[in-house]
């Protein structure tokens, strides 16, 4: 990265850091504790055991539909995780909260402290990933889906976890995940009824009536 990229990124990382320092203070003063319960339930497990158990509802209860969603709201999930585990140990960025620090990102290290791997929102990320798997499947409730994933992006910055522009990588992270996994998914259902017309064909023509 050239001297006047780096230079740019610091002053734009500099001037978000300054933009949240009343997001900050509150949030140091237990103002925003309250939204600690949103980010709690945006974390992996939760979201993760969201998608298995409407997968197994919809497999128990025999509703292809439902058990889609499910599938997809955790292969979605655990892509978009994957996504942003392999950011977040290639960016070092501290978060807002930690005192001390500037909104800088840069060259990971794979470090292991919280502190410092703001760098993309991962509850964000499998937020939107499972909001969208959601909203594909079952638009009827696509709008609160989406709605609740974009409170849980919002809540993250005004806790101070993360700055604005780590929610948004991790919205596009999760969105490109629900996008792949759908096509995954989807081309795999292709392929499954490909090789069941195949093998219908084939029972035909070995059994003539």
């Amino acid at each position: 990265m050239g001297k006047k990229k780096k230079k740019a990124l610091r002053a734009a990382a500099e001037r978000e850091h300054d933009a949240t320092a009343p997001l900050r203070a509150l949030a140091a003063a237990g103002a925003m504790r309250a939204l600690t319960p949103i980010a709690k339930a945006t974390d992996e497990p939760p979201l993760l055991a969201l998608g298995l158990g409407t997968l197994a509802i919809g497999a128990v209860l025999r509703r292809p539909a439902l058990a889609r969603n499910g599938a997809r709201m955790v292969a979605s999930h655990l892509l978009a995780t994957g996504l942003k585990t392999v950011l977040k140990a290639s960016v070092d960025r501290a978060r807002p909260n930690v005192a001390g620090t500037d909104a800088v990102p840069r060259k990971g290290h794979g470090t292991d402290d919280t502190n410092f791997n703001a760098f993309p929102s991962g509850h964000t990320a499998g937020a939107v990933a499972v909001a969208q798997s959601v909203a594909h499947e079952a638009p009827g409730i696509g709008g609160v889906a989406r709605l609740a994933a974009g409170t849980a992006g919002v809540a993250q910055v005004a806790r101070g976890a993360h700055y604005g522009s780590d929610v948004v990588a991790g919205a596009v992270i999760g969105w490109l995940a629900e996008r792949v996994a759908g096509w995954a998914i989807d081309a795999g259902e292709r392929f499954a009824e490909t090789r069941r017309e195949v093998k219908a064909e084939a029972e035909v023509e070995a059994h003539p009536s």
